[in-house]
């Protein structure tokens, strides 16, 4: 069983894209909102009754649901809202993420942990510490989210087909986010042989800036978000042993201790099954840098 908890529109979102892929017979959806997750579950099974698709999706309000959950997604807390920044979130949401983890160890003490909630990185550690988990069952979605993001703009610069694209970023899921050109690449072309060097700048300061243009159009990301979740549950459930950057602990990786950040892994049915170390250039470690800080300063912020 896997369950969301969490059931708003990313909630929902990562419910649908999770069940579309067929990765879980069941799904829960638990929230604190009366009504709300089990008003959702109808809806989704609607939708998956129609296209024939066997996954039962349930709504709750009562975290003894959870019990026996192979996975669970956390995307409990306030979202951003236009002109926020994602620290901005920081308090507000880490006393609600800490309960959710209480909870899950008190109900789900053999699950891996996905925490979604912003900002992202100390919320990450916070479950990871709060939890007691080995740091293989706790990782964090975000730079999945952040190279979907700079996929497509790749996409547009190139107009080569989104298929042939692969891209990659590290570090923190925010403002010091490190989407890396020469990692990225076309059909194993990397972008950097075939875009100009001002105009890969500018592709990477456009994805670090995409998320807060779509909630100044729409009010919230929603779908890219939902997706990667999904991405990241189906290399866990079907052990692709996928490499794909998540939140996750370090621990001497990359030079840093004692810290959640975006880093690339290759994720399977153990979880976080390797740190992929790449050899990064002084540019590149300089950004990483002060995203490590970044997180550092918000994880001692969040207090004991």
């Amino acid at each position: 069983m896997i369950t969301i908890v969490g059931s708003g529109k990313v909630g929902a979102s990562a419910a649908l894209f999770i069940a579309l892929r067929k990765l879980s017979d069941e799904i829960l959806l638990l929230d604190i909102a009366p009504n709300l997750p089990q008003g959702e579950a109808m809806d989704l099974n609607h939708m998956l009754s129609e296209r024939g698709i066997d996954v039962e999706i349930r709504g709750s309000n009562d975290y003894a649901e959870m019990k026996g959950s192979d996975i669970v997604i956390v995307v409990a807390g306030s979202a951003r809202k236009p002109g926020m920044t994602r620290m901005d979130l920081l308090k507000i949401n880490a006393s609600v993420v800490k309960g959710v983890t209480e909870n899950i160890k008190k109900y789900a003490a053999n699950a891996m942990i996905i925490p979604v909630t912003n900002p992202l990185d100390p919320m990450a550690y916070l479950v990871y510490k709060t939890s007691g988990f080995e740091k293989n069952r706790v990782f964090g979605m975000g730079g999945m989210l952040d190279l979907s993001r700079f996929k497509q703009f790749i996409h547009e610069a190139t107009g080569f087909s989104r298929d042939s694209i692969r891209a990659l970023v590290i570090g923190e899921h925010g403002e010091n986010m490190l989407p890396l050109a020469r990692y990225s690449t076309v059909s194993g072309i990397p972008i950097t042989e075939l875009l100009p060097k001002q105009k890969t700048e500018e592709l990477v300061q456009a994805t670090k800036q995409v998320a807060a243009k779509v909630i100044e159009l729409k009010g919230a990301t929603v779908h890219a978000p939902g997706n990667a979740i999904a991405a990241i549950v189906e290399a866990v459930v079907r052990d692709t042993k996928q490499v794909i950057p998540v939140a996750t602990y370090l621990d001497g990786e990359y030079g840093y201790s004692d810290v959640s950040i975006g880093v690339p892994a290759v994720i399977g049915k153990g979880g976080v099954e390797k740190i992929v170390e790449l050899d990064l250039n002084a540019g590149e470690k300089e950004m990483f840098k002060k995203g490590v800080e970044s997180v550092k300063n918000a994880i001692a912020g969040m207090g004991p």
